[in-house]
């Protein structure tokens, strides 16, 4: 998509640009580390709802994370200021936000949930351990089939543990020696795209798409595409790892003017998927129906 584009489709990394199951880490620009779009109102009313009736299932951080924490939040509020201030204006020591119909005030604590109620990214903070880095502080409302439970205080070696390909390979080393190497001031990102049955951004479960292929049932589904940002954080030597959901529904891509090629990229990579990748993906029994669907949708 074009820079300043608005949803859906901000994202098409399933056209060819990334490869599933890579790293695939290029930088990014400063003024586009955050992405607030037209959904930034919903998304924090989401997290707000998250905050306050799952919390636990949300929020996590050690408690020696605290000036991580507080880096985090710097660095997001002068972010802000600096290049998002027609979504993002400053007042009283905060920041009021006009499509969230909020005000949110810096003083709130932890830093950590009060930056993550500022924007539509999720956030986890990453620390050098023994066993490489492990996640000690996340505001995590939006996983894509993870929980934050399960993961939280685990090495990225246990949080990818059940990835194909990850573990034992060129990857997981490739993404090791880039915690260890990342610089401050250096900004890098990727992105993954799932295929999900449904529209809602919490998804803490393994999803499952039907094997009933129908065109009403293909035009419900959402193509869930996660943009994500690495940067280390200069005072306390953390990392700090972003991911943002854009969940565009399927349906909306007949209307998009590269629709066929957007397809035949989406039906390349889908074919292309061995048995352990589609089992991760959650599309073991229907890729090949998938396929064949976009191909008479689209193609």
């Amino acid at each position: 998509m074009k820079p300043g584009s608005s949803p859906p489709f901000q994202h098409t990394p399933y056209d060819g640009s990334s490869q599933p199951f890579t790293v695939g880490l290029k930088p990014v620009g400063e003024e586009a580390w955050l992405e607030p779009d037209p959904f930034l109102g919903a998304h924090l009313a989401e997290k707000e709802r998250l905050f306050q009736e799952k919390r636990e299932d949300v929020f996590r951080a050690e408690a020696d994370t605290d000036a991580a924490q507080e880096e985090v939040l710097r660095l997001i509020a002068d972010h802000l200021r600096c290049h998002h201030g027609t979504t993002h204006r400053p007042a009283d020591g905060g920041f009021h936000i006009p499509s969230a119909g909020r005000r949110v005030s810096l003083d709130g604590r932890p830093a950590l949930l009060t930056a993550s109620r500022l924007v539509q990214e999720d956030l986890v903070v990453m620390r050098a351990g023994p066993d490489g880095y492990r996640l000690v502080a996340a505001s995590l409302c939006f996983p894509s089939s993870w929980s934050l439970a399960e993961k939280f205080g685990r090495s990225m070696t246990g949080i990818h543990d059940n990835v194909p390909g990850f573990n034992g390979t060129r990857m997981g080393q490739t993404v090791a020696r880039l915690f260890e190497n990342l610089k401050a001031g250096q900004l890098v990102g990727r992105f993954n795209w799932s295929l999900y049955p449904d529209g809602e951004l919490h998804h803490p479960r393994p999803k499952r798409i039907r094997e009933d292929l129908s065109e009403s049932a293909l035009a419900r589904l959402f193509l869930r595409v996660e943009r994500q940002t690495l940067r280390r954080l200069p005072g306390s030597g953390d990392i700090l790892f972003t991911i943002k959901i854009h969940h565009d529904p399927l349906a909306a891509l007949q209307d998009h003017e590269e629709r066929a090629a957007l397809a035949a990229g989406l039906r390349r990579q889908l074919l292309d998927l061995d048995a352990d990748q589609l089992a991760y993906k959650g599309l073991t029994g229907t890729r090949d129906a998938l396929a064949e669907a976009l191909e008479r949708r689209f193609g």
